[in-house]
């Protein structure tokens, strides 16, 4: 099947889309960009995830490139022309095509925005939750700002190529003290010894994630207690659960980190409860 793109105003073939060789994104990295999950014909939590992309665009100060709401009628006719009952659509802003130069262009430069989107195929991620993952320890070695969701994503690459080289399927990130950050895709919770929910605070050392947040307010719903704390490796692999979360997996248990067997080995009732619940709680919006 045909897949389709937008491009700085145009739909195209994905095969034929393309941006300009001086596009600061391909050029400096100097972009943002959001992930939104398609479940069953909705977007899953666009609100927040628009809302997200504006404070990135704030905190780099590249305006946006049009309303939300022609964003979002450009995300629609993506889908729709991609077909995507299930999958994601991705949406990534650069600062636009100017002469190389390290110091922001002239303000008449505008905004580039790419909208593309693929499907993805619910049984396939059902079988992953069934099973549980493993995962790779690696040094946090990225910039200060991870808050932002940026496509400086260089250390995430490598550290996830080297979890796969490795045999698992995503890596943690620990920071100078020996503390998880989060995954290198994902967010990272525990279950710890008393029950608790535990993720890392949302400082600027962790990107907070839209399906994060989600999950909070699918834990108060729950009665789960949770504890925005910092957590040690070894409290990591002595948990009741260890589970990442993200918009395309929800809530995708790890059963064993560098080789160690989390609990059991298999995923845990907690997490199980969670993804039951989320698409009770999340928001969702038509295509």
């Amino acid at each position: 099947m045909l897949r389709f793109a937008y491009v700085n105003g145009r739909y195209v073939r994905h095969a034929d889309a393309t941006v300009h060789i001086e596009d600061r994104g391909l050029m400096f990295g100097d972009a943002v960009y959001e992930v939104c999950q398609v479940a069953q014909g909705f977007l899953v939590d666009m609100t927040r995830h628009l809302d997200r992309l504006d404070r990135s665009l704030s905190e780099i100060r590249i305006r946006p490139p049009m309303p939300r709401a022609a964003l979002v009628g450009i995300m629609r006719e993506v889908l729709r022309r991609n077909r995507v009952v299930n999958g994601l659509v991705y949406v990534q802003v650069s600062r636009g095509v100017a002469r190389r130069d390290h110091v922001f262009p002239t303000p008449d430069v505008r905004a580039s925005l790419i909208v593309t989107a693929k499907s993805l195929n619910p049984a396939t991620i059902a079988a992953k939750h069934a099973a549980g993952v493993s995962a790779f320890t690696a040094p946090d070695n990225r910039w200060g700002r991870v808050d932002i969701k940026t496509v400086g994503l260089l250390p995430n690459v490598l550290a996830r190529q080297q979890a796969k080289e490795a045999g698992g399927y995503e890596a943690i990130f620990v920071d100078a003290d020996g503390n998880v950050t989060e995954g290198a895709a994902t967010n990272l919770w525990i279950v710890d010894k008393a029950g608790t929910l535990v993720t890392r605070p949302a400082d600027p050392g962790i990107l907070r994630g839209i399906t994060r947040t989600t999950l909070l307010d699918v834990a108060a719903t729950l009665g789960l207690p949770v504890a925005e704390r910092r957590f040690s490796v070894a409290e990591m692999l002595e948990a009741r659960e260890v589970f990442i979360t993200g918009a395309t997996t929800i809530c995708l248990p790890i059963v064993s980190v560098d080789g160690r067997t989390i609990a059991n080995g298999h995923p845990g009732i907690i997490a199980q409860k969670i993804r039951d619940a989320f698409f009770d709680v999340a928001e969702k919006t038509a295509i």
